[in-house]
């Protein structure tokens, strides 16, 4: 397999990160315009409507779990123990990190993004098991 491949789900969680930030900034910008914000609201996130909260806490979501994804990934092309297991659980981590942020940025209802935030989570902790079998020289 070609270890680069391992970037491609990379990318498209970078992706994700700016789609959250332009939903953010897009959002904001409508509180603005309508009235239900001014610029100071953001300064400090004290007030901000909840449209443009729940993108803003998205983002932060953004750089908690897929921290140790971009890690994974990094340290199995560096060991060159990109796999097509290891490509497999990165892009179902993907996958669901997409459907956690569309719902919620939409709906932000527990009842479905846990479920989808656990799948995510799953299979990082996958990955990293995955990588240390590869150090052990297991798989």
């Amino acid at each position: 397999m070609n270890q680069t491949a391992i970037f491609w789900p990379v990318i498209a969680q970078a992706v994700l990160t700016f789609i959250a930030y332009f939903v953010m900034y897009s959002r904001r910008m409508q509180a603005v315009k309508s009235g239900a914000a001014d610029l100071r609201t953001f300064k400090r996130r004290n007030a901000e409507p909840e449209a443009s909260e729940t993108a803003a806490n998205n983002i932060l979501s953004q750089f908690e779990l897929p921290v140790l994804f971009y890690v994974v990934c990094l340290s199995l092309y560096v060991t060159n123990g990109a796999s097509y297991v290891a490509l497999l659980l990165a892009w179902l981590f993907v996958a669901s990190r997409y459907v956690h942020a569309y719902v919620h940025m939409t709906s932000n209802r527990l009842l479905y993004r846990r479920p989808i935030f656990i799948i995510g989570f799953v299979a990082v902790i996958l990955m990293w098991l995955w990588f240390a079998l590869h150090l052990l020289a297991v798989v």
